[in-house]
């Protein structure tokens, strides 16, 4: 057996432990969690501290953003997914039947690597090297974690297609920032000039209330 059959083996093994964890509240959690749109409040915040922080520059930090997760976006699914083909746990023969779903949920065919862990990663990685505040850091790294957990958890990708994912965005993160720092090198703030503590709050605020949110509607659904 080579190693690559042998990280396979373990790769599904620590799938079917965590996917086989399951309990209706984290069901409708994780797939809150999971659904892209949940998350449009947190953008919408991070680009109100983007803009009053940078305010005429703002447009190049968005810019660097929006750049990151298309890169993230197009190397996990345009690229990785057809080139790797691996099938996802949801549409593996061997493993029919013995996979949690919540709602029918079974994602596309292929699933190396996670779109949704390499987006949340690299948004999560050039954002905090942009904003500089543990607070934010911690928050944002956190919602990035649980993000890409819930996508094991609702049985569309194994543990390695979250570390592709996750390892794609960074590296998309840091060729964004390199960018910024050769060619805006102004926006690549001092310690000095930090954002300030006030402004950070907004952001790690709307995050805290949309995890409360999903909280409640997990309890009551």
């Amino acid at each position: 057996m080579n190693l690559i059959d042998l990280l396979k083996i373990w790769d599904t093994h620590l799938f079917l432990l965590i996917n086989g964890i399951h309990a209706t509240f984290f069901d409708s959690f994780m797939y809150a969690v999971s659904e892209k749109l949940t998350w449009v409040p947190l953008y919408i915040s991070v680009l109100y501290l983007v803009i009053k922080h940078w305010k005429r520059e703002a447009i190049w930090i968005v810019l660097a953003l929006i750049l990151c997760i298309v890169i993230s976006d197009q190397i996990a699914s345009g690229l990785l997914k057809d080139l790797v083909k691996r099938l996802r746990p949801s549409h593996a023969a061997d493993l029919k039947g013995v996979v949690h779903l919540v709602k029918g949920y079974a994602g596309g065919k292929y699933g190396f690597a996670s779109s949704h862990a390499a987006n949340a990663f690299g948004f999560a990685m050039l954002s905090s090297l942009l904003i500089k505040r543990k607070l934010y850091t911690y928050a944002i790294f956190l919602w990035a974690v649980i993000t890409a957990y819930s996508r094991i958890y609702l049985g569309v990708h194994y543990p390695l297609d979250i570390l592709g994912g996750a390892a794609v965005g960074v590296l998309a993160a840091f060729g964004c920032y390199w960018l910024i720092r050769k060619y805006r090198p102004s926006l690549i703030q001092q310690d000095a000039n930090d954002v300030s503590e006030m402004t950070i709050i907004v952001p790690v605020s709307v995050l805290s209330l949309s995890f409360i949110g999903i909280i409640v509607y997990s309890l009551i659904c």
